[in-house]
């Protein structure tokens, strides 16, 4: 469902959220080594999100990575749209397309009505899941980073 650049995002993401309220930015090789992480496939994620401003991204010996909103704002659904795009919650399972062009041109693929209630509970999920939440959860459980 989810790409390994996007789990790795998610990780990579709460893991900040964890470290949100000490007021700094974290370096790339810490959150790698912490996680596990190949630090410069790490580093083009985290980039992608800096530039979607969701990061605040500082160069330098003592730079690194902070979150530039607040846990509470950034929803699991942001993560997902930046990294993988929206095509989880659009595209059909069998058919190239969206449900809607695959509807325009032919008949909706075998699982289209079994598949559209799952993916309206998806988005919901996405959607209301935030960041904050995700790292309370985290904190009860190293294994949901590693």
């Amino acid at each position: 469902m989810l790409s390994n650049s996007c789990k790795y995002g998610i990780r990579a993401m709460i893991y900040l959220a964890k470290h949100h309220s000490e007021k700094t930015s974290i370096g790339i090789k810490e959150i790698s080594h912490d996680l596990d992480l190949p630090t410069p496939f790490l580093a083009k994620i985290m980039q992608q999100l800096a530039r979607n401003k969701v990061l605040n991204s500082v160069k330098g010996p003592n730079g690194g990575f902070s979150l530039l909103k607040k846990p509470e704002s950034i929803t699991l659904y942001d993560i997902v749209k930046i990294i993988d795009g929206e095509d989880l919650f659009k595209n059909c399972v069998i058919h190239d397309g969206t449900c809607k062009s695959v509807k325009k041109g032919r008949k909706e693929c075998a699982v289209h009505n079994d598949f559209e209630n799952i993916r309206k509970d998806l988005l919901k999920l996405f959607r209301t899941k935030t960041l904050a939440e995700l790292a309370e959860s985290a904190a009860d459980s190293e294994n949901i980073l590693l």
